[in-house]
């Protein structure tokens, strides 16, 4: 486990563009935290890793945006989501196994059907340390 203190945006994007120089395609990202607390943000800095040119948004409409770059980069927003069945899911799984990174936002909504291996981010805001300071916890 590591942990990331952060003060603002630029330092998010900096701990997502650490963990970005560990993943491989098939990789899967799970966001966990409250709204606002820079799950997005977190996304962002993966992208640019990855020399994605798109812009980042959130998809949470949309349900998955998909971003192009050295790897592509499968962007989920599963706030709308709640604890669906497997086989309510199966359309992820070309997402989940396939030759992109795909990153959750929202994840614990669906974590019953997060493979193996996934990778959990944590972050959370702390806002009598600032309003901008963030722990990110990666797991």
């Amino acid at each position: 486990m590591k942990i990331y203190k952060s003060n603002s945006v630029e330092d998010t994007a900096s701990a997502a563009g650490e963990l970005a120089a560990e993943l491989k395609p098939g990789d899967v990202i799970a966001l966990v935290g409250d709204l606002g607390a820079g799950k997005t943000a977190f996304v962002k800095g993966i992208a640019k890793y990855f020399h994605s040119k798109n812009d980042v948004l959130s998809p949470t409409y949309t349900l998955v945006n998909e971003y192009g770059g050295d790897i592509p980069i499968y962007h989920f927003d599963v706030y709308r989501l709640a604890n669906p069945a497997l086989d309510e899911c199966d359309w992820i799984d070309e997402y989940l196994f396939g030759n992109g990174i795909t990153i959750i936002e929202w994840a614990d909504n669906i974590k019953n059907i997060l493979p193996e291996g996934t990778i959990r981010v944590e972050i959370k805001a702390y806002p009598e340390k600032g309003e901008d300071y963030r722990e990110i916890k990666i797991c």
